[in-house]
């Protein structure tokens, strides 16, 4: 027995897809074989490829900012708001790999609008991984030249995880999170 055709069980299987093939690699038709129906069927729970592609997108965009804002306070020692924010980063790497996948893959199939709001995300997420790695510095906590590359490297660090990560691993995702937490601060020369 089938599970009941929702727009999320289409999302889901889409998801999967994507994550395994690429958005280019995967047709509508295998989505719809994947959930047992015709293609046509598939219309009835979904708008179009683009469409979960971009719900895809969007949600997890909006993931990383929400979950850098509730981890990262402001009055806290920057040294303390880097390893928050890093640790759970690539704690969301390594237990929403599908999602990492495809956002770090697909994205640029995005039209626009869809595309330009993706990227201010991502822009707003390195900015605000910056500024604390920048705050840092002029506190004395980090000793790092040039705060943007540190931004970038452990940004990279941790996108990486979704590419080799599996759940039945040695490490557990939180150890996982745990060492890149460290490995940020090393990054940054903290004190």
């Amino acid at each position: 027995m089938r599970a009941t055709l929702t727009p999320d069980v289409v999302l889901d299987a889409a998801l999967t897809l994507f994550a395994a093939r690429g958005y280019h690699g995967t047709a509508v038709s295998e989505i719809a074989t994947t959930l047992g129906v015709r293609t046509p069927s598939l219309y009835n729970h979904m708008g179009s490829k683009h469409e979960l592609l971009r719900t895809i997108v969007d949600g997890t965009t909006a993931g990383v900012l929400a979950d850098f804002h509730a981890v990262v306070d402001p009055a806290d020692r920057p040294a303390d708001q880097l390893r928050r924010a890093t640790r759970t980063y690539a704690c969301r790497h390594a237990t929403r790999r599908r999602e990492a996948l495809v956002v770090n893959r697909d994205t640029t199939s995005l039209e626009e609008p869809a595309f330009g709001e993706m990227q201010a995300r991502r822009r707003e997420h390195e900015h605000a991984l910056r500024a604390v790695i920048t705050r840092g510095v002029a506190a004395g906590e980090f000793r790092v030249g040039a705060p943007a590359l540190a931004s970038f490297a452990i940004r990279e660090l941790c996108v990486s995880i979704a590419r080799w990560f599996t759940d039945d691993g040695e490490l557990s995702a939180d150890a996982v999170a745990d060492q890149y937490s460290r490995f940020a601060l090393r990054i940054v020369g903290s004190t």
